[in-house]
This record gives structure tokens, C-alpha cells and sequence, in this order.
């Protein structure tokens, strides 16, 4: 499946959650992002959505999906594994958690939410790293990568890892070039980056004098 250009994300949605993903899906998303992260994902709610679209012609084939592994220290108390066990049994649980919440027995992108150490080495990193490619070779996900990493982490990994990362998912500033030493290394090495809060990590941008025009043209909010 061709990635879509736009990903719906479900961040801090809660309650909410369901209705806006059946909302995305019904005005032409097809791409959700989400977590096993209760702190700010309500992943579940995002599988209820998915069986509902379903039942109203937009298959899970249909739609790209990813999800990620949130180490402890990303977690509330409402954590979707066992955190003293192994973090190889870690991912697996967390994993499997994710695939009941959302009611699929895939993911088409399985992401680390973000990396242990800064820079990259120890074993926290690699171990994690080790038991997401572990399910990418098993076949049920169907691409790995991970969000919230710097330049210096990227390298480290596409380096040393068994199987390089395929996705990137960063959130971009406009006052830091959106990020373009990590999009310039992710096209050299054909990963396909994803950028986050373009919008709201960037809300000055949203008073261009070209923004204000097409939110008074089209009678629509900026955000």
C-alpha cells in the first residue's frame, strides 16, 4: 500500500477519539497514527473507529495504519506491559495490546515513540530496536521506524542496526528549517519521513498574511 501524504493523528483526542477518526476517514484521511500511550492516546477508541468505517465500505486494507512502542518513561500508570520484564517481552506485549485495541491482526508501521539514550548506544536502544525488527520479519508489520530522534541517533542506528529504519516521525519548526538535516539524511537513505505539529509547533506561521486569506475566503479556522 502507498503511504498516504496526509496522516490523521490521534493525539490528546480521549473521548473524542472515535468520532474524529471516523470523521478523518469519511473526508478522505487514509492514514491514522496513534500509540500505545494512554497519557495521550486513546488507541483503543481508534479500533472502534476502524470497525465501525468498515461496516461502512472503508476496509482495513483501506487504511494505513501505525502505532508505537512508548518506553516507561513516556508512560502513565496505565502501562500496556509488564515493565520488569524484559524489554524484548516489553515490545512483544505492548505489541500485542496494540493489535487487540485496534482490532487488526497488522500494522503497516510500527514505530519506537522515541529512543532511550541521547546519543544512541547502551542496551535499552538496540535491545527495543532488536525485538521491533524481530516482527517486521515475522510479517506482521509491515514497516519499523521510530519518532522523536535527533540527527546524531538517526546515524547510529542506520549504521549498526540489523534492518534499518523505514520511517521517521519528527515534529518540525519552521525556525529550525523543518528539520532538514534529518529529511536530507532520510532521502539519501530512502526513508520516508514524517513530519508532526506543523501546525501547532508553528503557530506564528499561521498569521501569514496568505494563511489569513484562505481562512477569510473559505470561511474556515486556521487550525
Amino acid at each position: 500500500m502507498i503511504i498516504p501524504k496526509f496522516i490523521y493523528g490521534t493525539a490528546w483526542k480521549e473521548e473524542r477519539t472515535t468520532k474524529l477518526v471516523e470523521l478523518a476517514l469519511e473526508s478522505g484521511f487514509f492514514a491514522i497514527d496513534t500509540a500505545n500511550q494512554a497519557r495521550h492516546y486513546s488507541e483503543a477508541r481508534v479500533g472502534d473507529a476502524l470497525v465501525y468505517m468498515a461496516k461502512k465500505g472503508i476496509q482495513r486494507s483501506d487504511v494505513w495504519l501505525q502505532t508505537k512502542f512508548t518506553p516507561l518513561n513516556g508512560q502513565d500508570d496505565r502501562i500496556p506491559y509488564d515493565p520488569m520484564a524484559s524489554l524484548a517481552l516489553q515490545v512483544e506485549q505492548s505489541l500485542t495490546s496494540s493489535l487487540e485495541h485496534l482490532q487488526t491482526d497488522y500494522l503497516d508501521s510500527y514505530l519506537l515513540h522515541a529512543p532511550y539514550n541521547h546519543p544512541l548506544s547502551g542496551r535499552e536502544d538496540f535491545e527495543v530496536w532488536a525485538a521491533i525488527e524481530s516482527f517486521y520479519h515475522f510479517g506482521n508489520v509491515k514497516a519499523i521506524g521510530l519518532s522523536n530522534v535527533n540527527l546524531m541517533q538517526l546515524k547510529v542506528l542506520v549504521d549498526q542496526a540489523d534492518c534499518k529504519p523505514m520511517m521517521v516521525q519528527n515534529r518540525c519548526y519552521a525556525n529550525k528549517a523543518w528539520d532538514k538535516e534529518v529529511r536530507d539524511f532520510c532521502l539519501d537513505e530512502k526513508i520516508h519521513y514524517q513530519g508532526f505539529s506543523l501546525l501547532t509547533a508553528n503557530p506564528y506561521v499561521l498569521q501569514d498574511q496568505r494563511v489569513i486569506i484562505m481562512v477569510e475566503k473559505y470561511k474556515v479556522t486556521s487550525i
